[in-house]
């Protein structure tokens, strides 16, 4: 009777407890099975002339991802990057995102590095209808007028074209006795035809004589800008603004510096003088350049974060081959996706139009503080700054930690220090 008994019990027994564990199994898989990452699909330029500043991006953006994988992820799923490089060749760029989006099948798109690339894969995001932030692109909507497109970059305001070179002219016409003339010399590409209109616009508010206006190819079809600074100089111009790319802006930058340029300002929109590389390349010849920026960690600068961020990112820059000090695009790049991920939380959804309502509608905090997007998608008010290079001694790096290489003259509320003017004084 008792063998029987424990015989009766038993199966019945056995069979709760199989209940019972394939209940705890089943719970403990399914929020596994549910929480397939967000993907987040996007080019960035890895090879090519645009390499430098798209590989410290991706890092940056690498870093983002960790981080708020290790705080749970977005909406409980974790969130992994899908990255193609796309060579800093724009015609590679509709090519990514159909992939991305058709192939991929990923929930998120994000824009590369630069202008020239971001405007190919518009038509793409917008047959699509997805939300896109561009990364450190000027004016890119301004062809397009898409209301899912928002701006990461400093350039906001309602006219971005003429926000990146305003600080220089503004800075300039301070000066006694003002410049009456200008030079505007701009690579044959996407951000550099932007950057002179707005330069152009800039010139004619100040009342100044626009006296050499001349685009040239960008690399590899111009190698020598001697050329061209040399027709700038006979041109005999206050102002020298140039609106270029990086392997074209050392070029001119050394052409000045051979041929002895006699402006009273030289710069502007020079991409590349930003990269610590390219800075501890020139090294003294860059004295006495005055040009844009969009963070250095200035006081003023320090947000919430980014000094954190920052420690992260260069404690890892050595061993990626990537930008070793990270102040010009990786702040950025990381914001960028602060923004993306505080949208997705904010909604609950990876909608679409969810996401680019909420994004027009309201701030973001970030690691460069409080961010809004004006009606176009770009930033509703500008952060360019405008810094100049002085006392530069020698090519190392640790002088490029220390601000007082670099002073920021504009904005006010960001200011660093005072322009030396004109150029040719900042370089004795």
């Amino acid at each position: 009777m008792l063998c029987t008994r424990k015989l009766g019990i038993a199966p019945r027994l056995l069979a709760a407890t199989l209940v019972a564990a394939a209940a705890l199994i089943f719970s403990s898989l399914a929020p596994a099975l549910a929480a397939e990452p967000i993907k987040i699909g996007l080019g960035m330029a890895q090879t090519g002339p645009l390499a430098a500043n798209g590989k410290a991006a991706l890092l940056a953006m690498q870093i983002w991802v960790e981080d708020i994988n290790a705080k749970g992820g977005l909406l409980g799923r974790p969130v992994t990057l899908i990255q193609y490089d796309d060579q800093s060749n724009p015609s590679t760029v509709p090519g990514i995102y159909t992939k991305l989006i058709d192939v991929d099948k990923v929930d998120l798109v994000i824009g590369g590095y630069a202008t020239v690339v971001l405007a190919p894969a518009m038509p793409v995001v917008m047959q699509h209808k997805m939300a896109f932030i561009g990364l450190l692109g000027l004016a890119v909507n301004s062809q397009f007028n898409y209301p899912n497109y928002f701006s990461m970059t400093a350039t906001g305001g309602p006219d971005p074209k003429a926000t990146i070179t305003k600080g220089f002219f503004d800075i300039a016409m301070a000066e006694t006795p003002k410049p009456t003339t200008v030079a505007i010399v701009a690579a044959d590409s996407e951000f550099a035809k932007n950057a002179s209109d707005g330069a152009r616009e800039n010139a004619k508010a100040a009342g100044l004589k626009i006296v050499y206006d001349r685009t040239y190819p960008p690399p590899p079809a111009t190698t020598d800008f001697a050329p061209i600074v040399q027709a700038i100089q006979a041109a005999n111009a206050d102002l020298v603004v140039v609106c270029s790319y990086p392997l074209d802006s050392v070029g001119m930058v050394r052409a000045a510096n051979e041929i002895g340029l006699k402006a009273k300002m030289f710069g502007g929109a020079m991409v590349g003088l930003q990269t610590t590389s390219t800075k501890t390349s020139l090294g003294p010849l860059l004295n006495g350049i005055v040009n844009y920026d969009f963070w250095l960690p200035v006081k003023a600068m320090q947000f919430p974060g980014v000094l954190e961020f920052l420690k992260k990112y260069q404690a890892r820059a050595a061993a990626a081959g990537v930008d070793l000090l990270g102040y010009y695009i990786p702040p950025w790049a990381y914001a960028d996706l602060e923004v993306l991920g505080e949208a997705v939380e904010a909604t609950k959804s990876l909608d679409q139009d969810k996401l680019g309502a909420y994004m027009h509608a309201h701030s973001f905090k970030t690691i460069l503080g409080d961010l809004k997007f004006g009606a176009t998608g770009e930033l509703a008010e500008s952060r360019v700054l405008q810094i100049q290079f002085q006392h530069i001694k020698g090519n190392d790096l640790e002088q490029f930690k220390d601000t007082a290489t670099q002073v920021v003259l504009s904005p006010p509320q960001y200011k660093s220090g005072e322009v030396i003017y004109p150029y040719t004084a900042a370089k004795q």
